[in-house]
């Protein structure tokens, strides 16, 4: 099939161990297991030595029963077109969790973006843009940032389709900065979101978070920094972090402000004096009390998730568990899981309120979206915990049945065109 790959059989092996369980309509199965359509195009950049590279880029649509498209855009080197329909399937899930009008997709292009210059990423981006323009639109699919994306490549997103258009059109994409109609709080929604959900699961664990509770994040990008930042400041010891290059650890914790002054400075964590340096891998066997996984997908394999020595495991990042992680999982008990179509759902969702606000030209206050994201994620928190207790199924089949129930409902009700 065009789209294998190990995640995507990942999901597909959830999804299908999902729809065994709710008795989920076989005809019904089948169209939720492919996405409904793909591009795949290649993008000519001229570079600024003046030769010219071809780059390859991916857009899916997974599903868009409920609404239209919505899903990230990543630069990075090894995207393919099996892990961008793994994730537009995610976001469907996602997006039905939290009970955003949307549907589910995703994009990418296969670059390392730290070895291009600013002019030929900007080059890269408006190339792409031309090529899915009858793609995507704000009533059809809405980009957002991913890995190896950012307020900066959303500017160059909007502004190219606004100038194939003829006129400002502010709702194409979410992420963007203030000044271009972005919204207040976007920026750390998706980090947000995972500590609003490990909140509520510490409630339902009688788990106080304190100076006593000890947290690991792997990847300390955007995601990865805003968790940590709202952890230590419920009052939680960070003491380990970690990026691409590898990982600090400080079982005395963290001080996040030299942290990030470093990484300003270095650009990576590595060599970061007031701490032991650990690679990626054995940062997931620290023992605590959090760890959230905010990198890549994938990298909780079998023998790591049966080494795993942590309370609460929170997905910041999509994916991030492999076949086998996620069937040790299962049978962990003393673990408690926040699967991903839950935790880091708060990106979406204040996606979400941007593109309401970019519609209706009228802007909300810090205070106002992170209350509603707040309320968004603590309502969808219980409601996938209330599945898990009716069904006595783990998180992750919870949050599968509940977003999968939600989008073959609205299937149902719309019915088979033509």
């Amino acid at each position: 099939m065009e789209w294998d790959s190990p995640l995507y059989s990942a999901v597909l092996e959830s999804f299908d161990r999902t729809a065994a369980i709710m008795d989920l309509d076989p005809n019904m199965a089948n169209r939720l297991r492919t996405p409904e359509r793909a591009l795949i195009v290649t993008v000519p950049v001229r570079m600024d030595d003046g030769t010219i590279r071809n780059f390859h880029g991916y857009r899916v649509h997974h599903n868009d029963t409920r609404g239209p498209c919505k899903g990230g855009l990543r630069f990075w080197h090894d995207v393919n077109l099996g892990e961008v329909a793994a994730l537009a399937m995610l976001m469907t899930l996602k997006c039905a969790v939290v009970g955003l009008p949307y549907g589910g997709a995703k994009g990418g292009v296969r670059v390392d973006p730290f070895k291009l210059s600013n002019d030929e990423l900007q080059r890269l981006t408006r190339g792409f843009v031309q090529s899915m323009f009858d793609f995507i639109g704000p009533e059809s699919d809405i980009p957002a940032p991913d890995m190896g994306t950012n307020e900066r490549t959303m500017s160059w997103i909007m502004d190219t389709y606004s100038q194939m258009r003829g006129y400002s059109v502010p709702a194409i994409v979410t992420g963007k900065p203030i000044n271009l109609g972005g919204s207040l709080g976007r920026r750390d929604a998706t980090g947000r979101g995972v500590v609003y959900a490990i909140i509520e699961a510490a409630k339902v664990l009688s788990m106080p978070i304190n100076s006593g509770t000890r947290v690991v994040v792997q990847g300390y990008g955007n995601v990865g920094e805003a968790a940590a930042r709202k952890m230590a400041k419920l009052g939680a010891s960070i003491i380990a972090v970690s990026d691409m290059k590898g990982g600090i650890w400080n079982p005395a914790g963290l001080d996040l402000k030299k942290v990030n002054e470093w990484v300003k400075q270095n650009r990576f964590l590595e060599g970061y004096p007031e701490a032991e340096a650990v690679s990626n891998e054995d940062l997931l066997r620290i023992e605590c009390d959090v760890m959230i996984p905010a990198a890549t997908g994938g990298v909780l394999t079998e023998e790591l998730a049966k080494n795993l020595k942590c309370r609460i495991w929170a997905e910041g990042a999509n994916g991030p568990v492999t076949i086998g992680g996620d069937r040790v999982l299962r049978e962990r008990e003393d673990i408690f899981v926040i699967p991903d179509v839950l935790a880091n759902a708060g990106g979406v969702t204040v996606s979400y309120f941007e593109w309401v606000q970019g519609l209706q030209a009228f802007f909300w206050s810090a205070k106002e979206v992170n209350q509603r994201l707040y309320e968004i994620m603590k309502k969808a928190f219980h409601e996938v915990y209330a599945v898990r207790q009716n069904r006595k199924v783990d998180m992750r089949t919870a949050a599968q049945v509940l977003g999968v129930q939600r989008v073959a409902e609205a299937m149902k009700l719309r019915g088979l065109f033509p």
